[in-house]
């Protein structure tokens, strides 16, 4: 991967995280319709949880170039 290429996050690590933080998003999202203010809370939790997740995650070797993760070219 060269210095251009961000490689957009293609990662265990990254896709991970996003998939967390999105059912907390869905789950508040939902909660905030049906007044639930303790889950919406607690969506906002997960959110949180995803991020840390995907970092730790990443300092793990599964982030992009980690050492876990076996690089795949994009034709």
């Amino acid at each position: 991967m060269n210095e251009s290429d961000p490689g957009h996050g293609n990662s265990p690590a990254a896709w991970t995280a996003v998939i967390i933080m999105l059912l907390g998003f869905a789950i508040g999202t939902v909660a905030f319709f049906l007044d639930l203010a303790w889950l919406v809370v607690a969506s906002a939790g997960l959110v949180v949880v995803g991020a840390i997740v995907g970092w730790i995650l990443a300092k793990l070797g599964y982030g992009v170039g980690g050492s876990r993760v076996t690089s795949q070219a994009h034709h």
